[in-house]
This record gives structure tokens, sequence and C-alpha cells, in this order.
């Protein structure tokens, strides 16, 4: 049995509150597309292919150290190739190209990420991202002040040395298949734990279609392209309105707020979430988990 997440291991957690930081520094770079699980075309596939190398390759001035890239299928499998070189070095490697072969009309995820280490060396590759917690997939560009005493507090497994890390072991102690209408109160009480900066883009391959995406005093910009039903992100708005033209003008996520979209959804709902909450200081009263 794994260690449990209770009253006894996070009251106490929350001593101040989250880092409110009036600068920006620039980090690292996310990017991600959320795909509505359909038929396409060849030529389909090869333009989104084409967006989602670009989207990584204009986000390498936000970190060049490492980049990545993962792609979630429906069933819940995940493809993951990562390696610490710059993002235009990866996309020309045989294990970038085998990552990017596995997509097709099963591909509900695709995210990318560019990195500037704060935290965890670069040439320890378990510290790049995208990172594997239990079941969530993740990308996070910030920085987490307290993730050291979560980790202690709770007893969570740490795989490596970056601080992200701490952001998706706490995502993978709520089970979205079993939280009884509360998965969106779970999730916001576990973001509560965080101090810092961040902005993330996270799958729980329990429930694959589902994306959820995390902005705290960092950049993230969306873009829904209805003819191919796909919902883009970049840290960079300026790559989304070269790609997509005049109609990204203000699609700049509200900050200070968890946001969740599913990719059944996305014909009826676009830029729209299945539920957002806000990101807020907590006195944390969780029911315990067993990991």
């Amino acid at each position: 049995m794994g260690p449990r997440i209770g009253n006894n291991g996070l009251s106490g957690l929350r001593t101040k509150p989250i880092l409110r930081l009036t600068f920006h520094v620039i980090m690292c770079g996310l990017t991600g597309v959320l795909l509505y699980p359909t038929q396409r075309s060849a030529e389909e596939w090869r333009e989104i292919v084409a967006v989602v190398t670009a989207n990584l390759v204009y986000n390498e001035e936000r970190g060049r150290e490492a980049a990545g890239v993962a792609v979630i299928q429906a069933g819940g499998h995940c493809y993951t190739f990562k390696q610490p070189v710059p993002a235009s070095e990866l996309v020309e490697m045989e294990g970038y190209r085998r990552a990017l072969s596995a997509i097709g009309d099963d591909t509900v995820c695709i995210l990318g990420h560019t990195r500037m280490p704060t935290k965890g060396s670069r040439w320890h590759n378990v510290n790049n991202h995208p990172l594997v917690a239990g079941h969530v997939v993740g990308v996070h560009n910030g920085v987490i002040a307290n993730d050291d005493r979560i980790f202690a507090r709770t007893g969570l497994p740490r795989v490596g040395e970056v601080d992200s890390e701490v952001i998706f072991q706490l995502q993978d102690t709520v089970n979205p298949l079993q939280c009884n209408g509360r998965y969106a109160a779970l999730l916001q009480e576990r973001v509560s734990l965080l101090e810092g900066t961040f902005a993330t883009l996270s799958v729980d391959l329990r429930r694959p279609a589902g994306l959820l995406v995390l902005k705290h005093l960092q950049p993230l910009c969306l873009h829904y392209e209805q003819e191919w039903q796909a919902l883009f992100f970049s840290s960079r708005y300026v790559f989304l309105r070269q790609a997509f033209g005049r109609s990204v003008i203000t699609e700049a996520l509200e900050s200070g707020r968890g946001f969740y979209f599913d990719a059944q959804q996305l014909p009826q709902n676009g830029t729209r979430p299945v539920f957002s909450f806000d990101i807020v200081e907590m006195a944390p009263r969780l029911t315990e988990v067993a990991i």
C-alpha cells in the first residue's frame, strides 16, 4: 500500500499564500492540442502535425536546454519522447518521428515542452518534460516553491528532482473515475497547496479525453480551429496568430484559474471548458486518497 493523503499529511502545508509575483521571467514553453476523436484525411493530419512541430520550435526561445512531446490516445496509451536538446534539434531526431507516427484517428491530445531548467539537471532525462506521475502526463512552465515540503509531508512518490513533478503527483491522487461528482473540487484543493507560478497542461490517462489547464502568473493562450475540431495551446500568442490568422484576437486564458476541457465535447464547446475553478488559498481538509 502506498502513502495516503489525509488531514494528518496535508494540514499545515499551507503556511503562506500562493506567491503574488509582480514580474515575469521567461522560463519554459508549453504547446498542446486537444483533438476531437474522429476520422481525418491524411492531408488534415499532415497539417495538424506540421502545426504541432512549428509550435514546439517557435517556443524554443523560452527554453533551449531540453524539449519533449507526448502523444495520448483515446484508449489511454501514451507515447513520449524527450531529450536534453533544443526543440529545433529534437524535431529532427528519429525518436520524435516515431512518437509522431502514433498520431492518428485515436489521438486525443499532443503535449509539448521546451525547457529552461530552474531545478533538476536536464542531463537526468526524467526531469525533462513531459513528466509522467502515476497516471498523469503533464508539462509545466513556472516555479513551485514548496515542492520539497509537500513531498516530505505527504509521502508522495518522487521520481526526479524537478519541482514541477509535485503538481502532477498531486493530480494523480484524484481519480477522475471515482470522485462522486467532486472532481473539480478535489482538483481545486490539490492545486491550492502549490506556492509559486505555473501554467500547466496535463492529462490523466484514466480519462484521456480530459485536459486540465492551470494558469497562474504565467502566459498561456488557446485557439479553437473549427475545421479540424482541434483546440491548440501555446505559451506564445504570436505563434497562434501567425498560424491561424486574425481570428486569434483575445484568446488568452484568464490568470488565477483552472480549466478542464473534454475532447469529446469540442464540437459544441470550442474554447469553453467543461468546468473551471479559482486557484485560491485554502485550508486543506482532504479526504484520504490511496495512491
